[in-house]
């Protein structure tokens, strides 16, 4: 239950609603508890005029027993009115509260989401993430709402119920509750494996949906290799667990529930045994037997609905835990700090990252010096850390903490605020990311007003060399993308990003290898406006080819995460020998 403290602040601020709900539970079972005091005082009543009719006519006894019976009837049907009043007041409260909380709930953790860095998804799927966002946050509700309400319902059952049996015989409510300290052992016993088979249930879910969307996200590349086959019998054998684990959780409830009932009916019996031999003495009447029977009947659901709602709150259990482990997690801190202002240069002193989870650094003590208004270019071999000195500059990890020197205008990185620096920035990550939404949404995405001139979206259509691809699509820039941009080329996701990116006229640019996809010719095209586009600008310029690192001020090599030269492209030539290789193996595309 202490990983369920956390809801508690909900509970708080939606008090004043739980307060009714708890109250119409406790009037439900008030006038539920009436019900069979009216029967008994009807049954009594009809026993004594059947007495006191002996020897009248026919027509006057069936008479006046219609009408003992007529108005005792009625009163059990105004009161089960009432109760049924109360019980739908009830449900409008506590239920409507649960939905309030998981409608919080959600976009909580959706926000914390946002907020998480980059390291943070490295090491979580998407399915996971979506799993605990879902079906975790719907086992919560289900604590909130029905598992609250029904084991509200228990206690004043039991309160209310067990209060009426007393006052009729003490002796025989005794009696009848002695199985129920060996009903509590039981319960007891079964919801610790409840609480482990929830567990396993919920961590296997998220397998299965994370295994799901991974195969749709990849459905191209399975299709094209021919493994439809072999990751369908991977999803089956994930489903095998999953219902294996239901399965074994299954068999707890099936003997729970059996032996619940099996208890209550040894009740019923000492009840009916008992009661009996006390109508029999006189000191028991046949009202208060059925009475009895009643009442006991009325603790028979609750009871039973104990190992469901026991199931519900270990089900609830091991959820809230799983969303615990999100919203406890570190988060990425973007408010706070100085605002953005680069006036003279960005610093890296011996910066040194390595991933987590990994023991290789992919950079070793870089040192570097970014001019204000200076472009950048950054290469090197596959695995020398270019893409890792792009998030670093463009905030998406911190270095750590002994080595974290990465300076703007001599303040630490750590201490700008992230809201304001990321304003200030448009960064293209080598992974090109669009949105099911139109073309021209997409490239208007970085401007804070969701609007862009005409004017201005044509400037960056142009410089992107996007114009001639106009045509081809059936409504031009207005045009729907499907998800992740499928429906465009490689070089034109690319192309739709980096418009993306000019459009937002930032301060400092940070183009991870954003032109690989395009051939010699776009690419030129695109350099001729670049060059102009960034005069303003810092940028930091990461390519393979030689074509973009041209028109950087500099250019950085990297080699096995350490800067091995830095220079222009004329010094590189002269000096370094794997700049000048790469320069010669694709010379033929410029001449």
């Amino acid at each position: 239950m202490r990983e369920l403290f956390f809801l508690n602040q909900y509970l708080v601020k939606y008090g004043k609603m739980m307060v009714w709900g708890i109250l119409f539970v406790f009037l439900t079972n008030v006038f539920s508890a009436s019900v069979p005091v009216l029967v008994r005082l009807g049954l009594d009543e009809a026993l004594k005029q059947s007495l006191w009719i002996t020897g009248q006519a026919d027509s006057l006894a069936s008479k006046v027993i219609f009408q003992t019976a007529l108005a005792f009837g009625l009163g059990i049907l105004l009161v089960a009115i009432v109760r049924g009043v109360c019980m739908y007041y009830m449900r409008q409260t506590l239920i409507v509260v649960s939905r309030k909380v998981e409608y919080d709930l959600k976009n909580r953790l959706y926000s914390k989401y946002q907020k998480l860095g980059e390291p943070f998804y490295r090491k979580h799927m998407t399915g996971d993430l979506l799993s605990r966002m879902s079906e975790d946050v719907s086992n919560v509700r289900m604590y909130i709402g029905p598992a609250i309400m029904y084991f509200a319902n228990m206690i004043f059952t039991f309160v209310v119920v067990i209060y009426q049996m007393l006052q009729a015989n003490a002796s025989l409510t005794i009696w009848v509750l002695l199985p129920l300290p060996v009903l509590s052992y039981s319960i007891y016993q079964v919801s610790r494996r409840m609480n482990l088979g929830n567990k396993l249930i919920q961590e296997q879910l998220s397998q299965i949906t994370a295994s799901a969307q991974e195969t749709f996200a990849g459905i191209r590349i399975i299709k094209s290799f021919g493994m439809e086959s072999t990751f369908s019998t991977k999803f089956q054998a994930e489903g095998e667990e999953y219902k294996l684990r239901n399965m074994r959780l299954a068999k707890i409830n099936a003997l729970f529930f059996p032996m619940m009932l099996l208890l209550m009916g040894l009740s019923t019996l000492i009840v009916i045994y008992l009661g009996g031999k006390e109508v029999e003495k006189g000191a028991f009447t046949p009202g208060n037997l059925a009475e009895f029977v009643i009442y006991l009947n009325m603790l028979i659901w609750p009871v039973a609905s104990l190992g469901w709602t026991t199931a519900l709150v270990q089900k609830a259990a091991a959820s809230q835990k799983r969303i615990n482990e999100f919203l406890t997690a570190e988060e990425h801190q973007t408010e706070g700090g100085k605002p953005f202002e680069l006036k003279q240069d960005i610093t890296l002193d011996k910066v040194t990252f390595t991933y987590e989870g990994k023991l290789q650094p992919a950079l070793r003590e870089v040192s570097l010096k970014i001019r204000q208004g200076e472009i950048i270019g950054v290469t090197g071999r596959t695995g020398s850390g270019k893409s890792t000195l792009a998030q670093l500059l463009a905030a998406m990890y911190y270095a750590s903490e002994d080595t974290n020197r990465i300076l703007v205008d001599g303040v630490p990185m750590q201490n700008i605020d992230l809201q304001d620096f990321r304003r200030h920035l448009a960064y293209v990550p080598q992974d090109v990311f669009l949105f099911s939404e139109t073309i021209r949404d997409n490239i208007a995405f970085g401007i804070e007003t969701g609007e862009i001139a005409d004017d201005e979206l044509q400037k960056a259509v142009s410089a992107a060399c996007l114009e001639k691809d106009i045509p081809q699509w059936l409504e031009g820039l207005n045009t729907m993308l499907g998800e992740r941009g499928v429906s465009l080329s490689g070089g034109q996701k690319q192309r739709v990003a980096l418009a993306r990116a000019l459009v937002k006229r930032a301060e400092l640019y940070v183009l991870d290898d954003c032109l690989s996809a395009l051939d010699a010719e776009t690419e030129r095209h695109i350099i001729d406006h670049l060059s102009q586009w960034l005069e303003n600008s810092t940028a930091i310029i990461v390519a393979h080819r030689i074509a973009p690192l041209r028109m950087a001020n500099r250019i950085v090599v990297l080699e096995d995460g350490a800067i091995i030269d830095v220079g222009t492209h004329e010094e590189l030539l002269q000096r370094c020998e794997y700049y000048r290789n790469l320069n010669e193996s694709q010379s033929a595309e410029f001449q």
